[in-house]
């Protein structure tokens, strides 16, 4: 018989109604951050007791600082109490994996993970799809069934209600509303959620990077949408000819999409006031760590959409928090729900952006944990990220799942368990769990039977949502959404003021030809009432000449007619002189 035992054939022993999805409770370091992190405490067993296999295991789960208790290890399909396995806080920001096939307690196991986080003053997101993680801020509700099998794993269970913000995405479903703007959201994010190609995600960056250039906010989908128009108009179509400009048919693809994550209300997530990613950095009055719900329900139709702002809520903690190195506990842990949504169809850039963050975010004290249902789901890049791992069961009906089943067992470290064997029998509520020491190393691998949740495991009731949002202090905050001035009223401005422009410059080229043509029509008039002055000059002058000549033979005439009268007068005197005649 295997030295830690086997799975039995009939299942995990009997379990509480809903306890059988079961995982962790409170951590075991102790802090001054709440009586709940110090009534959690508990410290590993000696390994008197156990067998040689099993002491070996709990050994490696010894650590020097704090831990978050997952459960109690389980040899021959009995959990021993004594033999607690769970996570050191200080390696949380070496990231994680909880895997599983559909209903084998995943869900649970994020709870009680977030459940035990909280008690040790460490701040949580969580993303709550199926609106079945509300009950964290209701305390849970004991029976007999359910303490049989809590005192089996040696946990001192008792209904707690933990300090609960509930956000929803743009305002859709309960909780604060999350926005962001487009600028803030960027052309990698926002080519995910649209589908885009290479080619066309080339096109938005070019297209953000040019209102980037100008100065343009662009706050919302109408901004983008009018900035897009603008770019491929007459208007200003020669933008972007220098940096290689869009085609008019990329461009129209890329307006089809907004327009229809706009018909889906998407565009309610793109605005302002923007969220600030560090609000989700909060402790509670008692010292416990905020959990952040992000309502999702009203968009899981959407999940394209919705995992792409996780992962922007995750870059933008990125690039606002400060280093701190390695601490005794994590800032923030993430969890990122159906996580397989995020890297389908996505483009080498994205992966590219993705792996960056999850490599780089540790040094800000952000630890992130993947939720799917196998580690193939996750790239191999981002899988080698991951340090700590709770593999809940898989089933292998199909070739593919068998090929599934063997890609996960050789992700584990050697162990003395027919993985492939045990990884098919789990009951629901236990896993396989390995993860990091204080020193970095991998921990045997141990198969855990999972502590219950200590909160309800039930929706909370609509009522009870409604009054937490309704004085929550970050609904005061984003609750109203606020339209700013922006990329399209700027736009439509510049658009304005040009179109005036070219008006009045076309209309004061109108008016200059005018006055060009009144100028030539005028020095026309002038040139020819020279050219008539001088005309008329000239024949004025003739005529005075004609005058003057014809005044001039006038008298010439006079003179001549006179000398001849005179000449006539005298010859006959002369005449009558000469003959004698009689004068009359």
């Amino acid at each position: 018989m295997d030295p830690v035992g086997a799975p039995d054939p009939t299942g995990p022993e009997p379990t509480g109604d809903d306890a059988t999805d079961a995982p962790p409770s409170a951590p075991t370091e102790t802090t001054d951050t709440g009586p709940a992190a110090d009534s959690a405490t508990q410290a590993p067993p000696s390994g008197a007791d156990l067998s040689e296999s099993a002491a070996a295991i709990v050994a490696g789960y010894r650590f020097e600082g704090g831990m978050l208790p997952l459960g109690a290890l389980v040899e021959g399909d009995r959990a021993i109490a004594g033999a607690q396995i769970g996570l050191p806080l200080s390696m949380m920001n070496r990231h994680g994996l909880v895997a599983g096939a559909t209903g084998t307690g995943k869900t649970r196991t994020l709870q009680g993970m977030a459940e035990g986080l909280s008690a040790a003053g460490v701040p949580v997101f969580l993303a709550d799809i199926k609106g079945d993680l509300s009950g964290l801020a209701v305390p849970g509700v004991g029976n007999e069934k359910l303490l049989a099998r809590t005192t089996s794993l040696g946990q001192d269970w008792q209904g707690v209600a933990y300090p609960v913000e509930f956000y929803s995405l743009g305002g859709m479903g309960h909780g604060a509303p999350i926005r962001t703007t487009v600028t803030d959201f960027g052309p990698l994010l926002l080519s995910k959620v649209l589908g885009l190609n290479d080619t066309q995600e080339s096109s938005l960056g070019l297209i953000f990077h040019w209102a980037d250039a100008q100065g343009l906010a662009l706050l919302d989908l109408k901004d983008l949408r009018s900035t897009i128009a603008y770019l491929t108009s007459d208007d200003g179509k020669d933008e972007l000819r220098g940096i290689g400009g869009i085609s008019t048919a990329t461009a129209g693809v890329i307006l089809r999409e907004i327009v229809a994550l706009q018909a889906q209300g998407a565009d309610v997530f793109f605005g302002e006031p923007a969220f600030v990613t560090s609000d989700l950095i909060r402790l509670a009055p008692d010292g416990r760590g905020v959990i952040s719900a992000l309502e999702l329900p009203s968009v899981q139709d959407r999940p394209a959409l919705f995992s792409t702002f996780l992962m922007w809520l995750l870059a933008d903690l990125f690039s606002d928090l400060p280093e701190i190195g390695d601490a005794d506990k994590p800032k923030l842990v993430f969890f990122f729900d159906e996580a397989h949504l995020l890297f389908n169809d996505a483009s080498k850039d994205f992966l590219a952006q993705v792996v960056q963050t999850v490599r780089l975010i540790r040094s800000k004290g952000v630890g992130i944990f993947f939720v799917t249902q196998t580690p193939k789901d996750v790239p191999g890049d981002v899988l080698a990220q991951l340090g700590n791992r709770v593999q809940h069961a898989l089933r292998a009906f199909t070739p593919d799942d068998q090929k599934a089943l063997r890609a996960t067992v050789r992700t584990f470290p050697e162990s003395a368990y027919d993985l492939e064997e045990l990884l098919t029998s789990l009951g629901t509520g236990e896993a396989v769990v390995t993860v990091l020491t204080e020193k970095g190393a991998p921990t045997p691998v141990a198969w855990t039977r999972l502590r219950a949740p200590q909160a309800s495991m039930d929706p909370a009731p609509e009522a009870t949502l409604a009054a937490m949002v309704a004085g929550s202090p970050s609904n005061a905050t984003y609750g109203t959404a606020v339209d700013n001035e922006s990329a399209y009223e700027l736009l439509t401005r510049r658009i304005d003021s040009d179109r005036a422009a070219a008006a009045a410059a076309e209309q004061a080229e109108a008016e200059a030809k005018a006055r060009e043509k009144e100028e030539d029509d005028l020095e026309q008039m002038q040139e020819k009432l020279r050219q008539d002055a001088a005309k008329e000059a000239e024949r004025a002058q003739r005529d005075a000449e004609k005058r003057r000549a014809s005044t001039s033979r006038s008298a010439r005439g006079g003179l001549d007619s006179f000398l001849r009268s005179a000449g006539t007068v005298l010859g006959r005197e002369i005449t009558r002189s000469i003959f004698g005649t009689r004068r009359r």
